[in-house]
């Protein structure tokens, strides 16, 4: 196994480390003259999540690592590249961009570099980080010198148990001459959000009766989406990955008596090709064994990739690491799913901006993000007393990402047809549009749907998730070499898609293709052609009056519940297999 660090990577050429020596001292002088500031991310929620304890103020001199996310250039080209190589329509489909060709489209002005350089030299920042993308700076400096270059920070610790994460509860404001040259600062704001695996076993008093199945097991995944013991994969150049940022770990004995319980009928590894990252050390978390043994046994026998990060310092965003990682890396794996989101109105517009950004860099390299819809419905956002509107998840709204919802079996003992799992993720984005490649999809929906929600509770022309599903509750997982049963999350339905599309992309590079990369358009445009439409029950909303506890509900064709459906493997590989 091989292990890289972070920003240390011992095999890629990953990190350039550079001194700011020269400086051209007209950009030095606005920094000394009047200082006129603006908040770039004004928006940003920066309220202490409930269980973080305030430890006190971190001391002038602690050392904290900022992150700098410079202008791109030619956005709108990159956005104009992904929509030509991710439609089957194109000539240029599937012409995908290597890191090189990216880095040289988006990599920021001079005028960006020299200005934020030297900004960040007349405050005695001296040595940064950046990627080969060159759009981001990570820089070490001390919390006197941070909240000098960040009018308005002020830097706390706060502890979660055994975690402690220094952030500003004040929002930061810059020189308005820097406005036009950054995006955001990371490691000043944004907890991360827990987004984790339960598992109803101590809870759930019903016992199944003997002779059903007793829970989701790799073999019944298997057998409802019509995967063979042959379909495995087996091209050299096929990779997937799973990633993690809330200090959670995989065991490798676990995945290994994973494997021995539940991996008989099918060819597989039992072990991970590689960590990126850091394993830390302690139990195994839930949600990491889950993310590890359901991408490796429905993508079954390719080499999987763990992407871990807990952060070297403690004012590092996890999330954000790993996005510098992808822009660092001219080899990765061709599928990512991650478990990970936070609500969309506690993030800053300019935030979520940019890493749109990031997602349409890995779709234009033949990259496809998978990302978890969420365990809470529609979610709910109280407004006003007595006025009330769903609240849609970020990631899982990205119009650049494929986003994976949840079903549960009719018979939650028996192989039976799905229905919705009530706690899938799905709604309307309240800050992107609606993409072209679902107008009219969605809007069929809409107008074909009796019963709706009233449309103060979600914005009808938002970019609209789930795209597809997969079974969500009721999984074995071994962790702490314990199996544990009745896990439960579009945790564990994203990794199972995941691999499917892996197996996809197995059988493609098998025939020279290119991988599917951003699967989105070409999704639609297969009008559910493939998976298996679910079409009964509903989801979470609001505990209020108006539409007491329901949010949206399945339907025939697309669903704000469970998209265009499950995958059923062997139509799906013939409709994507050219």
């Amino acid at each position: 196994m091989h292990t890289d660090y972070a920003f240390g990577l011992t095999r890629q050429q990953s990190v350039i480390l550079f001194t700011m020596r020269i400086l051209i001292p007209v950009f030095a002088v606005f920094f000394c003259g009047p200082v006129w500031s603006k908040h770039l991310e004004a928006d940003q929620d920066t309220s202490v999540p409930e269980g973080w304890t305030h430890a006190g103020r971190v001391a002038s001199s602690d050392q904290v690592e900022l992150t700098f996310a410079l202008k791109q250039q030619n956005v709108d080209q990159l956005r104009q590249l992904l929509e030509q190589v991710s439609d089957p329509d194109s000539l240029n489909y599937g012409k995908f961009l290597s890191l090189e060709e990216v880095a040289s489209l988006v990599h920021p002005s001079e005028l960006t570099h020299k200005v934020v350089q030297s900004w960040l030299q007349h405050h005695g920042v001296k040595e940064c980080r950046t990627v080969a993308t060159q759009d981001f700076l990570q820089c070490d400096m001390t919390v006197q010198v941070a909240e000098t270059l960040l009018p308005g920070s002020e830097f706390h610790r706060y502890m979660k148990g055994q975690r402690s994460l220094v952030r500003s509860p004040t929002p930061y404001s810059i020189h308005k001459d820097l406005s036009q040259h950054l995006d955001f600062v990371g490691g000043v704001h944004r907890f991360p959000p827990e987004m984790q695996a339960v598992s109803r076993a101590w809870t759930n008093e019903k016992q199944p009766e003997v002779g059903f199945h007793l829970g989701v097991t790799p073999t019944v995944l298997r057998s409802r989406y019509n995967l063979t013991a042959a379909d495995v994969g087996s091209a050299e150049n096929n990779s997937q990955a799973v990633a993690q940022f809330l200090e959670q770990f995989y065991h490798p004995a676990d995945l290994a008596e994973f494997m021995s319980l539940f991996g008989g009928g099918f060819k597989h590894m039992s072990s991970v090709a590689r960590v990126v990252g850091t394993q830390g050390g302690g139990k195994a978390g839930l949600e990491a064994s889950l993310d590890v043994e359901y991408i490796m046994s429905t993508g079954a026998n390719i080499s999987t990739w763990v992407f871990t990060n807990p952060g070297r310092h403690e004012s590092q965003e996890p999330f954000l690491q790993w996005m510098l990682l992808l822009s660092n890396m001219s080899e990765v794996p061709w599928v990512h799913t991650i478990s990970y989101g936070d609500d969309e109105d506690s993030l800053a517009v300019a935030y979520m901006e940019r890493i749109n950004n990031e997602f349409m860099k890995a779709g234009v390299r033949g990259i496809s993000m998978l990302f978890a819809s969420g365990d809470s419905g529609a979610g709910c956002r109280h407004l006003t007393k007595g006025n009330n509107a769903f609240r849609p998840s970020f990631p899982a709204s990205s119009p650049y990402v494929t986003t994976v919802g949840g079903t549960s079996f009719k018979n939650p003992f028996k192989l039976t047809y799905e229905v919705t799992d009530y706690i899938s993720g799905g709604g309307f984005s309240n800050v992107f549009p609606m993409p072209d490649y679902q107008v009219s999809t969605v809007n069929a929906y809409l107008k074909a749907m009796h019963v709706l929600p009233p449309t103060t509770y979600f914005n009808t022309s938002g970019r609209a998730y789930p795209d597809m599903a997969a079974l969500s509750d009721n999984y074995w997982v071994v962790t702490n070499r314990v199996p544990i049963p009745w896990v439960s999350g579009t945790s564990a339905s994203t990794p199972v898609v995941g691999g499917i599309l892996s197996l996809i992309n197995d059988q493609r590079l098998l025939k020279g293709l290119p991988t599917l990369g951003f699967l989105n358009p070409r999704l639609y445009r297969l009008q559910g052609q493939a998976l298996f439409d679910v079409t009964e029950g509903c989801h979470l909303g609001c505990l209020d009056e108006q539409v007491e506890g329901k949010g949206f509900c399945a339907a025939p064709s697309w669903d704000p519940v469970t998209g265009w459906g499950t995958p059923n493997y062997p139509a799906l590989l013939a409709a994507l297999l050219d």
